[in-house]
């Protein structure tokens, strides 16, 4: 008898154990991009932001190939946050498959838009270019493959009436990995698709002398999409860049997927916007984060979350 109530008590003891309900962290995986662009500070930022505002709350921080790569993650559901070029957030919503998107990706939904990228055209002092029309025949770096820089050196090289072929070579690099190679004269020109101040080309700039490119106002008109903008980069955002230089400016954006819950990109919009201070700190291209702006002609869908949020402040009706 004693066996069997002995029996019975441990048994009922194992079942009460198993029968409350595991709390399970909220687990935040922040997609950004190389460790020497924009992208990876400003995630790094948002993960310390998002793991003091969401309780119980996990963060990480993924580097990654940025834009497409950020996004076809987003979709299989291996990121909760991601940081996005608009272009390429607007080829995955609409399926584009010469941007890497086989199908829509339409489990994406977009939380604000953040800063631009500036194109920065830039080549070595040496090489004799001057303009756009001069890098016909040279050696050029175009981004790394099909990620957010190389879809808009795609964009402007066609726009300028060129394709890949007119080159005498073209390297598919990084940000870290271009500047390498211009400093040891491997390539005469690159173009990086970043914030204003991107590391790697202040490295570059204070190390060696380069020509930032402008960017005729024309090419924009050829490319037909409203990502694409008019910009300028200010004259001493890099070391010997004297003067402004005229270019081509792409809003960035932060980016979730259907499957967040509306709680949780609540308070990661929230969150931000709260903080901006704290994203400046990481990187100067977030002086550039306005609220007002955020909900503006989004690529794909607004999250709930963030919805209720604009609602909130008074930024949609």
């Amino acid at each position: 008898m004693k066996s069997s109530l002995r029996h019975t008590l441990v048994f009922s003891v194992v079942t009460a154990f198993f029968s409350v309900p595991a709390h399970s962290a909220e687990f935040i995986n922040v997609l950004t991009g190389g460790t020497s662009g924009v992208y990876y500070p400003l995630g790094v930022a948002l993960s310390q932001i998002y793991s003091k505002a969401i309780p119980d709350s996990k963060t990480a921080v993924q580097a990654t190939k940025a834009s497409v790569e950020n996004l076809n993650l987003l979709q299989a559901g291996r990121g909760e946050a991601a940081i996005s070029l608009g272009d390429s957030l607007s080829d995955a919503w609409r399926g584009n498959e010469e941007a890497s998107f086989k199908t829509p990706l339409k489990r994406l939904r977009t939380i604000a838009a953040l800063y631009p990228n500036y194109i920065h055209l830039v080549a070595s002092a040496d090489s004799g270019i001057k303009s756009l029309a001069d890098i016909k025949g040279k050696r050029i770096s175009v981004g790394a493959p099909k990620s957010g820089t190389e879809l808009n050196s795609r964009e402007i090289i066609k726009a300028a009436g060129m394709s890949y072929k007119d080159f005498s070579r073209v390297e598919y690099l990084s940000y870290a990995e271009s500047v390498e190679l211009l400093k040891n004269r491997q390539i005469d020109v690159t173009l990086i698709s970043s914030g204003l101040g991107v590391a790697a080309l202040r490295d570059l700039a204070s190390s060696q002398q380069v020509v930032f490119i402008p960017i005729p106002a024309e090419i924009v008109a050829r490319i037909n999409d409203s990502a694409f903008q008019l910009g300028i980069i200010p004259a001493k955002t890099y070391e010997g860049q004297n003067t402004e230089v005229q270019s081509i400016a792409v809003q960035n954006y932060l980016v979730t997927h259907e499957g967040v819950s509306t709680a949780t990109v609540y308070a990661m919009t929230k969150s931000m916007f709260e903080n901006i201070d704290q994203m400046v700190a990481a990187h100067s291209a977030a002086r550039a984060i306005k609220r007002e702006n955020a909900a503006k002609a989004p690529p794909a869908p607004l999250h709930p979350g963030a919805e209720k949020y604009y609602r909130e402040v008074g930024l949609l009706k």
